[in-house]
């Protein structure tokens, strides 16, 4: 190498080292910015798809009542000499409830009855004598009008004791309405009596329930009718059992709608076995007007703003976006059906983790206070 070459070579390297080094730079950055940076996400982002029972329908609310209930009022006026339970008793069939002053009714029974064997007697007598008089025409010993006459006395008897056996019944009435029973087996749920209040017929007395069975007086959106049918089956949440769900079906639908709230009355047979819903509670639910098992996710899983639904998968520790086809919404439980392009126990994002672009290596961190994605 001559000197001439020798310069220009030393001259030239500092360039060429420059360039160089500028091309490995270059690479470097693109390489860095070509690959994704990962994402951590808390595993409250994050959702399985499972195979559950879903269902869809108009919601409802109304009112819990029971299904058998009796109110027993005074039927005669008189002063209440004693009452025999108190609310919250439990009663049988014909369990005495009270006793209201019965001397007089009492009176009268004792006059009745004592009419009704007189008449009694003379009936049969009467009637044994006609029988005697009927062998005797036929033997030819009597003649016709004496039959005749044994005849009417009979019929006359019988009149006697007719009348007599009404005025006792209507007597034991009056003395077993002195004495009021249940006429259900249950649980006394209202007292409006004390031992010395007088009483006027019609007042009320006791009102008795059966606890065993209620009906959920609920309505429902005229426009909704179509859902509605009787046997259809309802879930419903009562106040006073928070995070509880109550079932029925529904039995009876009112065939007019309310003109001013556009609502439609419907009533819900509930079997409460164990006593545990009482009447008077208020109680929002929903029938259900459709109902199948399907795999389902909850329905911030599911990006429905493109043209066809799409929910973002983990598959190898990386995002995907999945385009899926959906079938019934769960309104109340926040859930929805999903039929094709997702299968049980795959893994999908929900919330803000939804936005996360497909590629993108995602892990999953501790909780976080919010479902917000960090890097």
């Amino acid at each position: 190498m001559t000197n001439l070459t020798r310069r220009l070579f030393t001259a030239a390297l500092p360039s060429v080292l420059l360039t160089l080094a500028a091309c490995g730079k270059s690479t470097d950055d693109a390489q860095a910015e070509t690959t994704p940076v990962a994402v951590t996400i808390g595993p409250e982002a994050i959702t399985i798809v499972e195979r559950q029972r879903i269902a869809t329908g108009p919601a409802v609310s109304g009112t819990l009542a029971a299904e058998r209930e009796a109110n027993i009022r005074a039927e005669l006026s008189g002063t209440v000499l004693s009452t025999n339970v108190d609310e919250g008793s439990r009663v049988g069939v014909g369990t005495l409830l009270a006793r209201l002053d019965d001397r007089t009714v009492q009176d009268q029974f004792l006059s009745a009855r004592s009419a009704h064997t007189v008449a009694k007697n003379a009936a049969e007598l009467a009637a044994r004598e006609l029988t005697r008089f009927e062998r005797l025409s036929t033997a030819g010993a009597i003649a016709q009008r004496e039959l005749e006459q044994a005849r009417q006395n009979n019929e006359a008897a019988q009149g006697v004791l007719a009348d007599a056996q009404a005025r006792l019944t209507f007597a034991q009435e009056q003395l077993n309405d002195a004495r009021p029973r249940s006429p259900i087996a249950g649980v006394v749920s209202r007292k409006s009596v004390s031992a010395g209040d007088v009483v006027a017929p019609g007042a009320e007395l006791f009102t008795i329930v059966d606890p065993r069975s209620m009906r959920y007086e609920a309505s429902v959106p005229a426009n909704q009718l179509s859902s509605i049918r009787v046997g259809a089956p309802v879930s419903f949440s009562a106040s006073g059992y928070p995070g509880r769900t109550f079932q029925g079906r529904i039995t009876r639908v009112n065939p007019t709608a309310d003109a001013a709230t556009g609502q439609v009355r419907i009533v819900v047979s509930v079997s409460n076995p164990g006593s545990t819903l009482v009447a008077g509670l208020f109680a929002d639910g929903r029938v259900a007007a459709e109902s199948h098992d399907g795999l389902t996710a909850p329905a911030n899983a599911v990006d429905q703003r493109a043209v066809k639904p799409t929910v973002v998968r983990l598959k190898a520790g990386r995002a995907e976006r999945v385009e899926v086809e959906l079938g019934i919404r769960d309104e109340e439980r926040g859930r929805v059906e999903i039929t094709k392009g997702v299968a049980a126990g795959d893994t999908l994002l929900v919330g803000a983790a939804v936005g996360i672009s497909p590629g993108t290596p995602v892990r999953v961190g501790a909780p976080t206070d919010q479902a917000a994605v960090t890097k």
